[in-house]
């Protein structure tokens, strides 16, 4: 399994609206029960897409910032980002080959 890194209201900028490739960020909180049962679809997705797309999980309770700037009224929030703007956001649990359809949209095909 992946090891997703967390991403902070700190260095969001840096690593998620600056990146050159399309970034997932996971929006969870450790109380949040459906947040544990999303991580390790996350984390497969992940590994599945390592090279085309970065991953990020930001703890809201700790983030408050950026979860009230991009709306987060529930969570899991899974939102993705290319080229610094919000392109698609997927609340509540899905399953893995939704979240993978979802975010093929959004990577480069390899050359």
């Amino acid at each position: 399994m992946a090891n997703i890194p967390e991403v902070t209201d700190s260095n969001f900028q840096q690593e998620v609206l600056e990146s050159n490739l399309p970034v997932l960020v996971d929006f969870w909180a450790p109380w949040c029960g459906p947040c544990r049962m999303v991580s390790p679809v996350v984390e497969a997705v992940a590994e599945k897409f390592n090279g085309k797309a970065k991953f990020f999980k930001m703890n809201t309770d700790e983030n408050m910032q950026t979860a009230v700037k991009y709306q987060i009224m529930a969570i899991p929030s899974l939102i993705i980002f290319k080229d610094g703007q919000e392109v698609e956001r997927i609340v509540g649990f899905r399953p893995q080959r939704d979240i993978e359809a979802i975010l093929e949209k959004f990577v480069s095909p390899q050359e």
